[in-house]
C-alpha cells in the first residue's frame, strides 16, 4: 500500500485540510498506516497534481485561510483499483523484537525498561481507541452498530488496531516478566551487564 491510498481513504469522509488530515491520521489512520504531516502535506500536492484529490481555498475571518481537499471520482476510482487488488501478507519488524532476540547474550535490563515503556504506550493507545470506537458508534451498542452502522470502515479498522495494541501490551508485560525472573536466577552468560 502506498501513502495516497491511505490518505485517499482518510478523505472519504469529507473535505479536510492538511491540519485534518494529520489529525485524523493520528486518531483513525495511524492503527494502520503512520506518516509524519509533512508526509501528507506533500502526499496531498502529488494527489492534487494527479487529479485524485481537488483542492479549494476556504477564507477565514478570524484565521488564516485554509485549503482543504476532497477526493474527486479519479481518486474514487484509484481506490476501488486498490481495493480489488490482492492484498500483500502483513509481516512484523521491530527493533524491539531484535533486542529481546539477544537479549539473553547482551543483558536484559534496559529491554526490560523498554518493553514496559512499550506496555504505558499501548495503554495509552487502547485508551484512544475505546473512545474513539465509543465515539464512532454513538448510542448504538457495537452489536447493533456493526449490523446498522452508517461508515462501518473506520470503525473496523480500529478494532483492529484495539486488538494489536492489547496483544502488544500483554506480549510485552509478560516477556519482561520472563527476562526479569531469568535475570533473578542467573540465567545465561551476560543476562544482566
Amino acid at each position: 500500500m502506498a501513502l495516497r491510498h491511505a490518505v485517499l481513504a482518510a478523505l472519504l469522509d469529507g473535505e479536510y485540510s492538511g491540519y485534518q488530515l494529520a489529525k485524523a491520521f493520528d486518531i483513525g489512520v495511524a492503527n494502520f498506516w503512520h506518516a509524519l504531516p509533512q508526509q501528507l502535506y506533500a502526499e496531498l500536492a502529488r494527489l492534487e497534481k494527479d487529479g485524485l484529490v481537488a483542492g479549494r481555498q476556504v477564507v477565514q475571518e478570524t484565521r488564516p485561510n485554509k485549503r482543504v481537499f476532497r477526493v474527486t471520482d479519479a481518486g474514487r476510482a484509484e481506490l476501488e483499483t486498490f481495493a480489488a487488488a490482492p492484498a500483500k501478507p502483513s509481516f512484523i519488524r521491530d527493533d524491539l523484537l531484535v533486542k529481546v532476540h539477544s537479549a539473553d547474550r547482551v543483558g536484559t535490563t534496559a529491554v526490560i525498561g523498554q518493553l514496559e515503556e512499550r506496555a504505558l504506550a499501548a495503554d495509552a493507545r487502547i485508551e484512544l481507541l475505546d473512545a474513539l470506537l465509543r465515539q464512532l458508534r454513538g448510542e448504538s451498542d457495537e452489536e447493533e452498530f456493526l449490523l446498522r452502522g452508517e461508515r462501518i470502515g473506520p470503525y473496523l479498522t480500529c478494532l483492529r488496531g484495539l486488538a494489536f495494541e492489547r496483544e502488544n501490551r500483554d506480549w510485552c508485560r509478560r516477556i519482561a516478566a520472563v527476562l526479569r525472573r531469568r535475570g533473578g536466577a542467573g540465567a545465561g552468560a551476560g543476562a544482566e551487564r
